[in-house]
């Protein structure tokens, strides 16, 4: 077995002929450590997100890239390289530390590749080889001309952040100039993976634990539509007519505002989603976020007491204003690079249909997509003298709002679900992305939306 120095390059053929490896990694110390494998191009620049390996996205595309066995600094990764694209030539180990400590306060720390299950390399080092840097690169496996190691052991002082932009990736609010792309998804263009959105899967994996289980739901669902890598910005619209005041108390709300909220962090990486009603008036009503949500939807009720009728197109109004500042007629599309999906709640028909069917028709030549879910068994044409009964389950309006004529781009559509908390999660995210994802083809191609190259 090879033992490296730091510093110290070797080619992989001197070692093995075995493409299909093991890597061993171990770093001890008495603060919280993870264990990442970046896969970059040429430039060693992060040009997919997806050949970023680590505790909350375990595999690369082809399994070319796997991590088991993870846990408090220490993770085992099995490599087949010649799975890799030839767009990724660079497997960048790392480890990074999470709060107060820094790579100085290291115990010891090992690295071993191992061919056919036998050690076939290793690098040692300890925190006397570094002081205050909050993360190291511990090797990289590269290819120039053949595969290639090299036990780097260099440290960065800004932690995370320094890595990520390093690699060519956006940090924190900075807005920098992407990475070359390498064959994106027609429908989701790759882009740089941003420190904010890794600091937030952390965030969550700590304070909202039960919203990270639901994000890694809706990922899966993502990921089925070729949008793992899309971006958009996620609005919850809410119906607060006095007919929904069981589904309120019930907290069912509260739980759909989650599983919203979960689709939320995998689109955006601010962890939060805008919040409006509707009743007989609109509200523009802040954000959910994952600080706030337990108690959200409760707290959100008192302040917005529910309301004795329903008007879609006041708050319809009210969301193409937020968004791009005017909710005129449009006759020509504008664009942007972060398109807008609207989760529009209800258990009834509205009472200005007219100005509905304006708003979707305008609002079609923007950036932006109504889903409409409506809550209850479809009874066409009910009588009742309960006010509210007569309206709650009559979904026809809804059901021609989604095959509306007149409209530049199909930008809307709808189901109905008798009982949201029927629903399993899963089947709710599949659900968000039956028509979404050939949206968002057809708006890219006509430059509703821009090529989503970088991260706002």
């Amino acid at each position: 077995m090879k033992t490296l120095v730091r510093g110290e390059k070797i080619k992989l053929s001197d070692l093995t002929s075995f493409t299909q490896l093991q890597v061993e990694i171990n770093v001890t110390s008495s603060f919280e450590i993870d264990i990442t494998c970046f896969g970059l191009n040429e430039e060693k620049k992060l040009c997919d997100d997806r050949y970023m390996i680590f505790y909350n996205q375990l595999q690369s595309p082809s399994n070319a890239i796997q991590l088991q066995a993870h846990h408090n600094g220490a993770g085992t990764f099995l490599l087949d390289l010649s799975k890799l694209p030839t767009s990724i030539q660079h497997l960048v180990f790392t480890a990074t530390i999470d709060g107060n400590g820094t790579m100085g306060m290291v115990s010891s720390g090992s690295f071993i590749i191992k061919a056919n299950s036998e050690p076939i390399l290793t690098y040692s080092f300890n925190g006397s080889d570094f002081k205050n840097e909050k993360a190291i690169i511990m090797t990289e496996i590269y290819f120039k001309d053949i595969w290639r190691v090299s036990s780097v052991g260099r440290g960065f002082d800004g932690g995370l952040a320094a890595l990520l932009k390093d690699f060519g990736g956006e940090v924190a609010e900075e807005q920098s100039q992407p990475a070359s792309h390498e064959a994106p998804l027609p429908t989701a263009p790759s882009a740089p993976v941003t420190s904010k959105k890794i600091l937030l899967e952390k965030k969550m994996e700590v304070q909202a634990p039960k919203i990270l289980d639901l994000s890694k739901k809706a990922k899966v669902s993502l990921e089925k539509v070729g949008l793992q890598n899309h971006h958009a910005k996620v609005a919850l619209c809410l119906d607060i007519s006095g007919s929904m005041s069981g589904l309120y108390r019930s907290g069912k709300i509260q739980e759909f505002a989650e599983r919203i909220l979960a689709l939320g962090t995998r689109f955006d990486d601010d962890g939060s989603i805008d919040i409006f009603l509707f009743g007989a008036n609109g509200h523009e009503a802040g954000e959910l976020t994952i600080d706030n949500f337990n108690g959200f939807v409760h707290q959100l009720i008192r302040r917005y007491p529910l309301e004795g009728s329903t008007y879609y197109g006041k708050v319809m109004k009210m969301i193409r204003q937020h968004y791009f500042g005017s909710a005129s007629k449009r006759n020509q599309p504008i664009s942007k690079e972060m398109p807008v999906y609207v989760m529009f709640v209800t258990d009834g028909a509205t009472f200005d249909e007219k100005e509905t069917i304006n708003h979707i028709q305008n609002s079609s030549y923007e950036p932006i997509f109504w889903q409409f879910m409506a809550i209850g068994k479809s009874n066409k044409g009910l009588k009742s003298r309960g006010f509210f009964r007569a309206f709650q389950s009559d979904f026809t309006f809804l059901e021609e709002l989604d095959n509306l004529s007149g409209r530049y781009l199909d930008n809307a559509d709808f189901f109905s679900v008798e009982d949201p908390q029927y629903i399993s999660d899963n089947e709710l995210y599949d659900l968000l992305m039956k028509e979404y994802p050939e949206w968002v083809k057809a708006a890219t191609a006509k430059g509703i939306i821009q090529r989503q190259l970088s991260h706002i």
